[in-house]
């Protein structure tokens, strides 16, 4: 016997349809320039959206079509979001920072068929675009008195928008049908795209809003740092829509002054980012003796957020909520939220706690195994290969020809970790960072945790390096505060007492800046390049082991 109750397909556009019923008047803000804010309403946008699906079908653009952008973080961008998934067709959100072959790689593979991008952007396309053949239409995302000079045939976004009426019904899709693709860009080889369903999005969606996802509601001023094209801005423009908060697009200012400006002009109250994002939001806000007046809470996540910076946020009033994921998670998987036995803990064992990665609420199952597979205990010590599934989690990457990535109906993500009996996880590296020494494991997240608690310091980096007796060592990679000074010795003796003997880096190299990915996370493949040639010095700090 089956229930009596509607049958209603999870759909994207049902995020937009809602937000413009029953929150209508809530303004969308977008920054598209130094100086120039753009301001309009949810319903402002859903109807400027329902003109762009008629664009779209008028360029031929069909159910399954992909739709790529390059594009930050701005309102035109936000429409196509809703646009193209709503009309059946898939958008391509593809990250700009890329190398070009890299752009053009996805391009292709994706089947991209039209291409929106940022004018800022031209020099890109302009470099990449004989060489994307599929791709029938360049649309600059900008209004007619605004266009670039280009020998490309460029299509005008607003133009395109302003020859067309806002008469659409949004179709009626199975809840299944791909809404949108986004590609990995830390893996090695070429980047893999991972193809998500409306129904994946909405539960996804529903997750994030949730009190232990991240707590969101109307009442929020939400500005997402995170860039559009990295897995949907974790998915937040989504979740605006369905608690119907205010939304806060910076565009492509994201230095400190620029965010700060932001925050407090809109009275942003959350926000979200990776750590490299909030260094020079931090450092401005210090060498300027800044406050920050309505910012409440801050999701940080793509890398560990070292616990020196919960402090600064701690002491300028800001909870910082630690968030883990993947684009093969949709990202949201797990959020750091204590339990009501945990607020009786001491406050060293709470902000222990708080500086893990969370855990997952309801949708997202993990576990920890080790090399043969076998599932190990969740008791906060023992460490292996970080497994998770649920409903927002792929199963193949796309045009992978149905080759499943999963290992016994769980999805590996290269992490190694430690769980315990709350769920609550901790990264403790990436599996290929992991360094073995002498037969121990090192975790190279924790050393570089308490390497960036120097005053000194303003991003470190540990990286295993062969050596002749102990197989590999730890190596410290250091970025010193600008007029800030500290050496080997005195680093290393901060780090002493505060890391077991064996995990002692042997020793520490300085340099002017560490290598970062395209969506901000520190390259350690980079790095070992980079380090490629470095030889150990005559004595090593590890010659206490002896």
């Amino acid at each position: 016997m089956q229930g009596n109750m509607m049958q209603m397909p999870l759909l994207i556009s049902a995020l937009l349809r809602h937000a413009d019923a029953y929150h209508g008047d809530t303004e969308i803000v977008s920054r598209l320039a130094p100086g120039e804010i753009h301001r309009y309403t949810y319903r402002d946008a859903h109807r400027r959206t329902r003109r762009l699906a008629n664009a779209l079908g008028s360029l031929g653009v069909v159910q399954s079509s992909r739709v790529g952008t390059l594009a930050c973080n701005t309102h035109r961008h936000f429409e196509l979001y809703f646009a193209v998934s709503g009309v059946g067709a898939i958008i391509n959100t593809v990250n700009p920072r890329l190398f070009p072959e890299q752009v053009e790689y996805i391009i292709n593979h994706a089947e991209d068929e039209i291409m929106c991008f940022d004018p800022a952007l031209l020099p890109l396309v302009e470099k990449i675009a004989a060489r994307c053949p599929r791709v029938r239409a360049w649309v600059a995302l900008t209004g007619a008195g605004e266009m670039p000079e280009s020998e490309l045939e460029l299509l005008c976004y607003e133009s395109l928008l302003g020859s067309h009426g806002d008469r659409f019904e949004w179709p009626e899709l199975d809840e299944n049908t791909a809404s949108s693709l986004c590609y990995t860009s830390g893996t090695t080889g070429n980047p893999k795209g991972v193809l998500y369903s409306h129904r994946s999005t909405l539960l996804h969606t529903l997750a994030i809003c949730l009190p232990d996802g991240l707590d969101l509601s109307a009442r929020e001023v939400m500005m997402p740092v995170t860039p559009m094209f990295h897995v949907f801005s974790w998915g937040l423009p989504y979740a605006a829509c369905l608690v119907g908060a205010k939304l806060v697009l910076p565009g492509a200012q994201l230095d400190g002054a620029s965010l700060y400006d932001l925050f407090e002009k809109e009275q942003v109250t959350f926000t979200s980012g990776v750590p490299t994002v909030w260094l020079g939001l931090l450092e401005h806000l210090q060498s300027k003796k800044l406050k920050l007046s309505s910012l409440k809470r801050a999701v940080i996540g793509g890398s560990a957020c070292p616990p020196a910076m919960f402090d600064q946020f701690a002491d300028l009033g800001v909870e910082v909520i630690h968030a883990w994921g993947m684009t093969e998670t949709s990202p949201f998987a797990t959020s750091n939220h204590l339990k009501a036995k945990h607020l009786l803990l001491p406050e060293a064992d709470r902000r222990r706690l708080r500086t893990k990665q969370g855990r997952p609420g309801f949708g997202v199952e993990l576990k920890i195994v080790d090399g043969e597979g076998r599932e190990l205990p969740r008791d906060g010590v023992a460490f292996g290969d970080l497994l998770v599934r649920g409903p927002w989690v792929t199963v193949a990457y796309f045009k992978a020809d149905g080759d499943s990535v999963l290992r016994d109906g769980w999805f590996p993500t290269g992490d190694v970790a430690t769980l315990d009996e709350d769920g609550f996880v901790q990264i403790t590296d990436r599996s290929k960072d992991v360094i073995k020494s002498g037969g121990e494991w090192i975790s190279s997240i924790d050393i570089e945790n308490f390497a960036i608690a120097h005053p000194a310091v303003a991003e470190a980096a540990v990286i295993g390096v062969a050596h002749p007796k102990w197989a590999e060592r730890p190596l410290l990679v250091v970025v010193r505060k600008s007029g800030q000074d500290v050496d080997r010795e005195q680093l290393l003796g901060f780090l002493r007492d505060k890391i077991a003997k064996w995990w002692l880096p042997d020793d520490v190299v300085f340099v002017e800046s560490l290598p970062h990915t395209a969506t901000g996370k520190l390259s350690k493949l980079t790095l070992r390049q980079q380090l490629k040639d470095y030889r150990w010095p005559e004595v090593p700090a590890s010659t206490a082991l002896t």
